[in-house]
């Protein structure tokens, strides 16, 4: 028998995955989520950007597949949204009779927008570009902004920095960290979901809730009542932080000059105020949380609580989330909780879980077949405790970077990473002994590493082919990998 669960997605923007672990952040509510549901622990995203990864969630594809490889507002995108014809997940839920409602950003489509897939518009950001939405002007000013900053540019260079301010020379102010009683109107678009929970009948149709939160998003601005929970803890900078990166891209090392302007103090304050937001946002979800245990089909309601990418909060002398292809960037935090649905619950799943595996999970849910493109992989083994017949060993990343410049692919298991870096040199991590991504061993001459290159090399191209990723080129200038597509359909041992 097919069953309609309820679904309650909640999705926050730029949340490390380690932030459901670290013993110093203050996440009640989620970690009361953890107790009643599956943590999947070795949950990635697919690109470390909002758009593509949140395209993955709905479609259950790569940007190779959808085509979305930016953020589709910023004014240097190239790829403006989905590849015509894409399914997204809540399409099938709209035509299976649930009854859908969409709060907070959306940040997948420029063409279309949670209306087009079946949504109610609660109070959406990040729209498409139809809608009267400021979100997009501000992420996306145009030259009159730049003119109107030229009568201050001799002010920025002379004015005394303020505290975490990182300075660019004809770039507006950017201040790392601060204060807000109301960082980006999350609490708008928590009213408006409680609102309209508020009124889903009890005993009605199945229905489905997404909330999309921008915290903890840099900056990080954050009421001063969750800074003051941190007020005594002690942030201590270890060997990740203090990466000089002389072995890695280039590019790598002209972002971190960006940050090095931050002080060591500045450094641990702008951690400090990242785990006052994560605690912030684990406000938000208990709000919700606590509506949702009031209703009579509560245990017939799925919850998820993720994020679209995560944070590098200061390892390796980053921030923020982009380009390189270190873990905090890519490891998010993914529990499910269902009380009639999950056996065992209070289980942590380590196997590799993937941000694209939630659409297809959904999919089969509801008893329909995931269509053969779809990549991502069903949950369903796990929800109940069951070990899948067939699961992935390695885990794949894509990323064009902001399609001006660098195109990236990554391909890790437990033990070895790889990344291919289409711009600059390779990079090659020995996880099982450097789980910190500090040394890159790609220019190593031994046999180890030579074998465990060709065999990643082999896994990366035969994703790129599986995923219909365009991102190979023979002519002499530009295909430059060590292990070319043909090893793909290699059947060479080692």
């Amino acid at each position: 028998m097919t069953i309609k669960p309820n679904i309650f997605v909640f999705m926050t923007d730029q949340q490390r995955g380690d932030t459901l672990t670290d013993p110093r952040i203050i996440m009640p509510n989620i970690r009361s989520l953890m107790r009643e549901g599956v943590h999947f622990e070795n949950t990635y995203c697919p690109s470390p950007h909002c758009c593509p990864s949140r395209a993955s969630f709905f479609t259950g594809l790569y940007p190779s597949q959808h085509g979305v490889w930016n953020n589709v507002c910023v004014q240097n995108t190239l790829s403006k949204g989905l590849n015509p014809g894409t399914e997204l997940f809540p399409s099938l839920l709209d035509a299976k009779g649930y009854d859908m409602y969409y709060a907070g950003k959306w940040h997948v489509c420029s063409q279309t927008g949670p209306e087009d897939y079946g949504f109610k518009e609660l109070h959406v950001t990040n729209n498409k570009i139809t809608k009267d939405d400021p979100t997009i002007a501000l992420m996306s000013p145009g030259w009159e902004m730049y003119q109107n900053l030229a009568a201050q540019l001799e002010t920025q260079e002379t004015a005394p920095k303020k505290e975490g301010e990182i300075r660019r020379k004809g770039y507006p102010e950017y201040v790392h960290y601060g204060l807000d009683e109301n960082p980006f109107d999350d609490m708008g678009v928590i009213d408006s979901a409680l609102s309209q929970i508020a009124n889903i009948e009890d005993g009605g149709a199945p229905w489905m809730m997404y909330i999309g939160t921008l915290g903890p998003h840099d900056p990080y601005i954050v009421p001063q009542r969750f800074l003051d929970m941190y007020k005594d803890i002690e942030i201590a900078l270890t060997d990740i932080h203090f990466d000089t990166l002389k072995d890695k891209p280039t590019l790598y090392r002209r972002t971190q000059r960006l940050f090095n302007q931050l002080s060591i103090k500045e450094k641990k304050e702008a951690i400090r105020h990242y785990m006052a937001f994560c605690t912030y946002e684990d406000y938000l979800f208990g709000l919700v949380l606590d509506q949702l245990k009031t209703r009579e089909d509560y245990n017939d309601t799925l919850i998820l609580f993720t994020s679209d990418h995560g944070d590098y909060n200061g390892e390796h002398g980053l921030w923020c989330k982009g380009l390189p292809a270190f873990k905090g960037g890519y490891h998010i935090p993914a529990v499910m909780s269902w009380k009639n649905g999950i056996k065992n619950p209070g289980r942590t799943v380590a196997e590799f879980v993937s941000l694209a595996d939630f659409s297809p999970t959904f999919t089969e849910l509801l008893g329909e077949d995931v269509a053969e493109n779809v990549v991502g992989q069903s949950l369903l083994p796990f929800i109940n405790d069951t070990k899948p017949s067939e699961w992935r060993d390695y885990m794949f990343t894509q990323t064009n970077g902001n399609e001006v410049y660098g195109i990236q692919r990554t391909v890790f298991n437990h033990s070895w990473k790889l990344v291919h870096n289409t711009f600059d040199e390779d990079e090659l991590y020995d996880l099982a002994n450097d789980p910190d991504e500090l040394t890159n061993l790609f220019g190593s001459e031994s046999d180890l590493t030579q074998q465990a290159k060709k065999e990643l090399f082999k896994q990366m191209w035969s994703f790129a082919s599986k995923t219909e990723d365009q991102s190979l080129n023979p002519y002499i200038m530009v295909g430059l990998a060590e292990f070319g597509p043909a090893y793909a359909y290699s059947t060479q041992e080692g």
